[in-house]
């Protein structure tokens, strides 16, 4: 098979849906044999039948699980880190359950995937880890995002440590840091308030293109930097915003 992933081996967390999913899709059509981690089951059986992916149900807050998925999976030459959780509300309105819970998923979770997967990668010396974090963070402040944006800013933090560590060995980290994309997740926190009409127009008013991003768009940049053509590249974060934090 060929194209720009062509004989990679990649796992994608978050896969089941939004941008996890498009990714996927656009890692299998560059050749990439791809695993796909979810905690919705119904959402991985959709996929493997409509592309044929490898799937596993994961649940990233359970440690153990990680160290299980870790130890037989073998050694993968892209992670594609992109599951998140994201909460709402100030810091008044965010208590140590939400706390908890959005650090356990946003960045915790990451931690112990990278940490296990790792050394495997450095075995080969070579691999290419691809971070989810967000313009809502160090990028720019955003309103009623408290604990989202303060683990979307440590991401970043994480990403750039994990370059500065391994890239005399051939190990590359990088953040993916969209605005408001276009997903499942997005339309459900849209659902969920008073006026959807409205919430959804000041979601778009905010963009300064007028419109959301496409899961495909964010998809097409993780795979540039899953790519050989990215290999300069290494402890960035890539803005993805449509303008957003100009």
């Amino acid at each position: 098979m060929t194209g720009r992933l062509a004989g990679k081996r990649a796992i994608v967390t978050g896969g089941g849906q939004g941008i996890g999913r498009a990714s996927i899709e656009r890692f299998i059509a560059e050749g990439a044999h791809v695993t796909a981690l979810d905690i919705n089951a119904a959402a991985l059986a959709e996929l493997h039948a409509s592309c044929g992916c490898a799937t596993h149900v994961i649940d990233l807050a359970d440690k153990n699980a990680i160290s299980e998925f870790a130890s037989s999976a073998g050694a993968v030459d892209v992670m594609f880190l992109c599951a998140g959780h994201v909460a709402t509300g100030t810091i008044l309105a965010c208590d140590e359950d939400e706390w908890r819970l959005s650090f356990e998923i946003n960045v915790s979770a990451m931690y112990r995937m990278i940490r296990a997967m790792l050394p495997a990668m450095l075995e080969r010396r070579c691999g290419s880890i691809i971070t989810m974090s967000s313009v809502a963070g160090s990028v720019r402040g955003v309103p009623d995002r408290f604990a989202y944006a303060t683990t979307k800013a440590a991401v970043i933090g994480l990403t750039k440590a994990i370059a500065a560590d391994f890239v005399a060995q051939g190990i590359r980290c990088n953040a993916i840091c969209p605005g408001s994309v276009a997903t499942p997740s997005l339309e459900e926190r849209i659902r969920a308030t008073p006026d959807h009409d409205a919430t959804r127009k000041a979601y778009v008013a905010r963009q300064p293109m007028g419109r959301f991003g496409e899961a495909r768009e964010i998809a097409d940049l993780a795979v540039y930097l899953a790519s050989d053509e990215s290999a300069f590249t290494t402890g960035q974060s890539h803005i993805i915003d449509g303008g957003w934090s100009i």
